[in-house]
């Protein structure tokens, strides 16, 4: 196990005691500083206005995404772990926005959304639900929904894979004995389907939570954290600083920062599902 230890030390650990570290000096290549200047840092980004905004950036988009992927995902499966024709085959295509590279998503999006020529704001004004054009990506009323809807669109067959998962280790036999019983459709998957799932779907929660949480490339190419930086979040902010402004002490506190929040939430998800477990137990 060595090598894959040393080369898992050189690759992940090295870095974060670096940031680490980084996070307590001022290093900036701008001017060549590179001194120890202890929390410093952190007291600065306590009262960075740019930061926060940010934060809450970050934040609403992993809760709000998170939600309603997990939402429509469960939807998704319960539909595709029913016996129908093509069974096999919408499962395959189901899969095919979440195989396509992110920057691909992002470019489809900025075309459909476009204000001036997106096909979306087309067919809206045709069928009358709006009176004009609307500048959906250079609003900064309208800029992080149209962000939560690409992502929703890309990341939901995610969920709804991992839900599928779950569904298919929930025996049967447990469905038909409820349906013996007189319950309906609505009353198994509450009472049965839903607190056997509960674990898998804190699960896949979690894993979408955490990755929403580092969104960037979405971002980046829609908005770039515009318009006035009301789609801005920790990680488009955090790399700004970092390889714009060249901050590098600065730009360090705020990615432990981020790391700290990840850590939070994932702490949150790991507790209640041990509570989970624990009560099925």
């Amino acid at each position: 196990m060595l090598p894959a230890l040393v080369a898992l030390a050189t690759v992940a650990f090295y870095p974060i005691l670096n940031g680490i570290w980084l996070s307590f000096t001022n290093t900036s290549l701008i001017t060549n500083a590179s001194g120890f200047v202890g929390v410093a840092n952190y007291v600065n980004l306590a009262n960075d206005g740019q930061f926060w905004n940010a934060w809450v950036h970050t934040v609403v988009f992993t809760a709000v995404s998170t939600g309603i992927e997990t939402v429509i995902g469960l939807g998704m499966a319960l539909l595709l772990f029913e016996h129908f024709a093509g069974r096999s085959f919408i499962r395959a295509a189901m899969l095919v926005p979440w195989a396509m590279p992110t920057v691909v998503t992002s470019k489809m999006f900025g075309w459909l959304f476009d204000g001036q020529h997106g096909v979306v704001n087309y067919i809206l004004v045709h069928l009358g639900v709006l009176s004009g054009n609307v500048d959906w990506l250079g609003s900064a009323r309208t800029a992080l929904g149209t962000i939560i809807l690409a992502d929703v669109w890309k990341t939901t067959p995610f969920m709804a894979l991992l839900l599928l998962a779950g569904l298919q280790t929930i025996s049967p036999t447990l469905v038909e004995a409820a349906r013996i019983d007189g319950a309906t459709g609505w009353t198994a998957f509450w009472y049965v389907r839903l607190p056997l799932l509960l674990p898998t779907l804190l699960i896949a929660g979690l894993f979408r939570a955490l990755d929403a949480f580092r969104v960037f490339d979405l971002v980046y190419v829609l908005t770039g954290g515009g318009p006035a930086d009301s789609t801005e979040t920790l990680s488009t902010l955090s790399y700004k600083v970092l390889f714009s402004t060249l901050q590098f002490g600065y730009g360090s506190a705020m990615t432990m920062a981020m790391f700290v929040t990840e850590g939070a939430i994932a702490l949150g998800f790991c507790l209640f599902i041990m509570r989970q477990l624990r009560r099925q137990a």
